[in-house]
């Protein structure tokens, strides 16, 4: 966009020689004072006042923007920001603005279907419902519940994640994961019960001091960047990054090591910190700490983080990819303490809080319970299952064994898929594809990385016989003979892990100090993570999206390492 002419001959018009690359573009849409500047892929579809507005949460990264639907006869035309103060003030990414192309002009699985003899054949939801019961029970008995596994969506509702759960375990199976883009499950049994921060989303505007670790926030959650810019009108801005991150604001102090080097490099700033303060650590973690050095810009960034009153750092989701996820961890744990700093770590997709609060993990049961040790993503991606159910997600895009995981699909007995769309290649290994509802279609909870709960009622009814997925999971356990699956409404599940949470509230381990530090394994840290348009079944499906220059040209990689 440009502006010729001036006073009131100046008009606004398109700028030739570039065009407006940004994740936050459409914004400006909302800006325009008299309307002449709209959405194209809403454009001429309906007159404003002819629209109905629902309230609902968007549901592409952890932040948990809110928005408005704008529908009419059952149909969504656009989404818009819904204001607020604390998570996302009055702004909406363009990923979240634009997601809903795919539930209006995506491919939608419409009817249940099985495939026999190779072909796909539509049925009605009892037949389906059946064989996928039928199927499951011959897996599970068989083995005892080691050959079949559930993977879990990101942008899964904490209402569906809880239900998964229950049916596996129920049936006497523990393998239950979302974090298929996660490498390091040594902690498991440690850590909070909760993902994310432990300080509000809304504190990243006052910052005096912010130390990012591995973290291009500006394509893996947009609205955050906005915040963390504000900040640098004041405050100071570092990044320790293995990759040449594109930043839209000031950084003081930027290191850029190898990706095998992250935690050694990050391990230097907690050596120039205990420097500033012996006695903060303990003897044992002095040990552990002996054989790192640190140099002056490691001291500067210690400095900055305890001259100001507010300080804070940030791990990107790359750092929750990496190999030595927990090593990071523990020093951003022991940074924070010895700096006075709050710290958190951004996650994939918008509910992994949710999910893991949920139980949807192969070592903990709903809000933090005991349960038998299961099989995580990357044993049941990699081992070759009999049988999966797979909940709204593609593994063989969005895992980092996509390889690996379509394998393990097309060599099992019965693929269980729970989906919203028939395309993809999901459609080439399942078994029985049951269509469910997608984001604006169902109602339920997102938690995100604050932890705030935030609750939506389906926008627009769901095409065809698509129905919520939590109805589903809640029918094939009644079909199991299954206890604990009598929920008329999504809000009385959400109802019942509340009042549990409110009893047992964030359960908060102490990380152990991490084995020795060494380098990362090289061959861990080579695969590109996903691209800010590819995270999800949804976004992936959004035409607007998938023909911005940044669809294409903007993969958040480690290939873009400086040499």
């Amino acid at each position: 966009m440009g502006a010729t002419g001036r006073g009131e001959h100046l008009e606004i018009g398109t700028y030739i020689e570039a065009t407006m690359d940004s994740e936050v573009s459409a914004n400006i849409i909302d800006l325009c004072p008299v309307g002449a500047l709209t959405a194209k892929p809403s454009r001429y579809k309906a007159r404003a006042w002819e629209l109905r507005q629902s309230a609902s949460i968007a549901a592409h990264d952890c932040l948990g923007s809110n928005v408005n639907v704008h529908h009419r006869r059952g149909e969504i035309i656009r989404v818009v920001p819904r204001e607020n103060e604390s998570i996302n003030e009055v702004w909406l990414s363009d990923r979240d603005r634009f997601s809903y192309q795919a539930l209006t002009e995506g491919k939608r699985l419409l009817k249940p279907r099985i495939k026999k003899d190779g072909q796909w054949q539509e049925c009605d939801w009892q037949t389906a419902l059946n064989f996928a019961v039928t199927e499951m029970k011959r897996i599970i008995g068989a083995s005892k519940g080691e050959s079949f596994g559930a993977i879990m969506g990101n942008n899964s509702t904490l209402e569906e994640s809880f239900l998964a759960q229950r049916l596996l375990r129920g049936m006497g199976c523990n393998n239950i994961d979302f974090r298929t883009r996660r490498r390091d499950y040594s902690a498991d049994d440690k850590g909070n019960v909760r993902s994310g921060f432990n300080f509000p989303l809304q504190d990243l505007t006052h910052m005096d001091a912010t130390l990012l670790i591995a973290g291009d926030i500006r394509h893996e959650q947009p609205l955050a960047t906005l915040r963390v810019r504000k900040s640098t009108g004041f405050g100071k801005v570092m990044a320790i990054n293995p990759f040449d991150g594109e930043y839209n604001f000031r950084l003081t102090h930027e290191i850029q090591p190898e990706p095998h080097l992250l935690a050694q490099e990050f391990a230097s700033v907690l050596a120039a910190a205990v420097a500033e303060n012996p006695e903060a650590l303990s003897a044992e973690a002095k040990e552990w700490l002996k054989s790192v050095g640190f140099e002056k810009i490691h001291s500067e960034i210690v400095k900055k983080l305890t001259s100001g009153e507010q300080s804070c750092i940030v791990l990107g989701v790359y750092v929750q990819e990496h190999p030595q996820a927990e090593m990071i961890n523990w020093l951003a744990e022991q940074v924070a303490k010895i700096t006075d700093s709050r710290w958190g770590y951004m996650t994939q997709g918008c509910n992994a809080a949710g999910n893991k609060l949920a139980g949807a993990v192969p070592y903990q049961s709903a809000v933090g319970g005991r349960a038998t040790p299961g099989k995580n993503a990357k044993q049941m991606l990699t081992g070759g299952l009999k049988g999966y159910l797979i909940h709204n997600c593609e593994p063989d895009v969005e895992s980092l064994w996509a390889d690996e995981a379509l394998q393990s699909f097309q060599n099992a007995e019965c693929v269980v898929a729970l989906s919203s769309y028939a395309d993809g290649r999901i459609s080439e290994y399942a078994t029985v594809m049951l269509p469910i509802a997608g984001n604006y279609e169902t109602s339920g909870t997102y938690i995100n990385i604050e932890g705030r709960w935030q609750s939506f009622a389906a926008a627009v009814a769901a095409p065809g016989e698509v129905r919520p997925a939590w109805k589903i999971l809640r029918v094939l356990g009644n079909l199991l003979d299954l206890n604990g699956f009598e929920y008329e409404s999504s809000v009385q599940i959400r109802d019942e892990l509340k009042e549990r949470h409110d009893i047992s509230g964030d359960k908060k381990v102490s990380r152990k100090i991490p084995k020795a530090i060494c380098a990362a394994n090289q061959d861990e840290i080579k695969r590109d993570s996903l691209g800010l348009y590819m995270v999800d079944p949804m976004v992936r499906r959004a035409k607007a999206l998938q023909q911005t220059p940044k669809a294409s040209t903007h993969p958040i990689s480690i290939s873009r390492v400086k040499t």
